[in-house]
This record gives structure tokens, sequence and C-alpha cells, in this order.
């Protein structure tokens, strides 16, 4: 019953898509698979012959709960470190699937109207006997299935479940639970997004991995721990960018004053007696140590590579950092090039401060830095490293 019905919804689904104009045919067909399959369990007695129902449900609307609320017992601490949690739970939850439509859909979530919309009702909801509100993927991913547009789709829900409770309940009591399945199921794939997956995978293949652990967490343990689990990988992620930053080896694109990565650039050439590193992050006590060591590995390639020269010009004469990257700074050292304010605030206020002062310390491109180091080695034969 429940593979029969999902070929329904999904032929459905797809005779809107193909025409737009009959997008009725769609929004009306899980409404019509409910009442269908809950008049063929009834007809048939369906839920002796072990298909599961959803058994009798209580009428009426949801009792006052406000005067069971208590603020003093021995169980206050665990309330309160279980309304934490599930909080937390719950708002990353729905804005995870509030972002996850606004990209289908091109709009912005705005974050605090989302935590501010599901705080105000978790307060209206435990004071009228309400389980805990969230964004649920389930109920949005219908209604995107559905064609809804705006937020009168919860007006209209909302007003309908009201008069379910209050009149319909006990038509509910045959309908199958594989027909609700695969309503579900059939608006989820609707979000699965297979080129987007094949882009993701070229561009950068640990995002793939996020990815792909956060949909199978999510289909096969749950929402809240699929979440988890993509979570802490890009949290392992940033670290590993914190802790090992991108440093790499510039040279000059010829004809011009703009100095690139040597391995992006094919054209770009290294400048003899020269070492230009750009760091791509924030040097802090977290990467100093990594920064350190990847420096003086470059230098002492430089300079193996130098040992057999003949000319001195082809010697290490200077170490130039671009800084163009970095927002922050703990320490400094050789040439700097083009750092931001805050970064130059900190140095200023360390004992840098006068080697900072000199003006040939400092440069606001690379280029600049180049050429006057350059006439330096003209004018002055003791080059300094």
């Amino acid at each position: 019953m429940g593979f029969c019905f999902l070929l329904f919804l999904l032929f459905t689904r797809h005779i809107s898509m193909r025409k737009p104009k009959l997008f009725w045919i769609s929004a009306g067909a899980p409404l019509l698979s409910v009442i269908l399959s809950t008049l063929l369990v009834f007809a048939f007695k369906a839920q002796n012959h072990g298909i599961s129902v959803i058994g009798k449900l209580q009428e009426g609307l949801n009792p006052p709960s406000w005067n069971m609320l208590h603020f003093h017992d021995n169980y206050l601490g665990l309330v309160m470190k279980t309304g934490l949690v599930t909080g937390i739970i719950s708002l990353t939850e729905g804005i995870a699937v509030g972002r996850t439509f606004a990209a289908l859909k091109n709009y912005q979530v705005d974050g605090n109207k989302e935590m501010i919309a599901i705080g105000v009702m978790n307060i209206v909801g435990s004071s009228t006997s309400c389980y805990i509100t969230t964004g649920a993927f389930s109920r949005s991913a219908v209604n995107h299935n559905a064609g809804c547009k705006t937020a009168v789709s919860n007006i209209i829900m909302a007003v309908t479940v009201m008069v379910t409770l209050l009149f319909l309940m006990p038509l509910f009591q045959y309908t199958p639970n594989v027909v609700l399945g695969a309503i579900i199921v059939t608006a989820v794939i609707g979000l699965i997004d297979i080129p987007a997956a094949c882009q993701i995978w070229k561009i950068d293949k640990f995002d793939f991995v996020v990815m792909l652990c956060a949909f199978l967490g999510v289909l096969f343990i749950s929402v809240q721990e699929g979440l988890a689990i993509a979570v802490g990988i890009s949290i392992f992620k940033i670290l590993m960018q914190v802790t090992r930053p991108k440093t790499v080896m510039m040279g000059n694109i010829p004809g011009t004053d703009i100095y690139r990565d040597l391995h992006h650039y094919k054209d770009a050439a290294a400048v003899p007696g020269f070492v230009i590193l750009g760091i791509e992050a924030p040097i802090n006590f977290v990467n100093t140590t990594y920064l350190k060591e990847r420096i003086t590995r470059w230098i002492e390639d430089s300079e193996s590579e130098n040992d057999g020269a003949k000319k001195k010009s082809g010697l290490l004469k200077f170490v130039i950092l671009d800084l163009s990257a970095v927002s922050a700074i703990d320490t400094s050292g050789l040439v700097l090039v083009n750092p931001i304010g805050e970064v130059i605030e900190k140095l200023q206020q360390g004992d840098e401060a006068k080697e900072l002062a000199r003006p040939d310390a400092m440069f606001l491109t690379v280029g600049e830095a180049v050429t006057t180091l350059l006439s330096t080695i003209k004018t002055n034969s003791s080059a300094y490293v």
C-alpha cells in the first residue's frame, strides 16, 4: 500500500512539474491519498492484517497547562538542563531547515527572527499543553511540495488542524501510517539536488563529505544526529584551517606589477634573490609554530636551490610576507606587505615598533617592496635577510 501510494504521489508531482498550470493535482494528491487509504483500511479491515494505523485519537483542543508550571521543586535543575539542550536542538533544526528552503526559493532567513518566533511559541505552548515548537522538516517539506508560497499557508494549516481536532478526529482512526510516510518521502525527494551534489564534489571534496554525512545521518538516524555530525565535521575543518593556514609562494606576472601564487598562475615567475610568501589566515598562538616551520622550510628549499649559483644576484637576500589576508596577528617578522589596520596597531604596540618605523620594513604592495629592495641591493652590497 505504501509503495503504491508513493508511486501515485510521485506521478502527480511529475505532472505538475511538466505542466505548471496543473499544480493543483500535486497539491491535492496528499489529501486524496489519505482519504482513499483510510477508506480502503476501513472497508477491508486491513488493520487486522498487519497494516499499522493511527488509531483512536482524543478529540478537542489542548487543555491549558499554565497552572501546572512550577518553579520550585527538586526537579527544577533537571528541567533547566533539559530545556537548554532541547532549545539548542530545536533552534538548530529550525534554522537549518529554514535556510534549506531559503536556498531553494532564493530568499533570506533572519536567524534572530527565527529564534524569537520559536522562543515565543514555546512559551505560549508551555501554557497550552503543546510539545516543543520547531521548524519541522516534514511539515515544511510537505508545504513546499504542495506549492505554498506565503505565510498564509500556515494560517490555513492551523485552522485546518483546529477543525480536525474538534470535529474530524474519529475519521483518522483508520488512516494507515504508511501513507503518511509516503507523503513525507515524496516531499523530501523533491529537496534532493543531485547536480548540486556533483558540483560540490568537483569544488571541494571535504564539503561533499560533510554534505553526505548530514544526508545519511538525517536519513538513517534523525535530524538532530545528522546535523550534529555535519556541524562536528565542519568545526574540525575550521580548526584544521586555523592551525594549518595556507601559505603560498608568490611570483611576478611578467609585464605587470602583480604578484600571485606560483601554483595557480603558470605565467608567474619567482624573483631571483626573493622568497615572497602569502599567508591566508590570521596569525595567532595556534598556528605560529606551524607558520615558523613552514616559512623556514621555504627559505631552506630556496637556499638549497641556489647553492650552486655562481652569481651573487641568485642568492637569497630577502623574505617578504604578504599579509593582505591576515586579519589578526600575534607575532611579526621579516618584511611586511599590506597589513590591515588592526594588524598594524598590534604590531606598533609591541617591541617591533622601532623596526616598523623603518621605511624599508613595510610596503603597500609586493611590487613596491621588490622594487625598493632591489634598489637597496644596487646601492648597498650588505643586504640583510
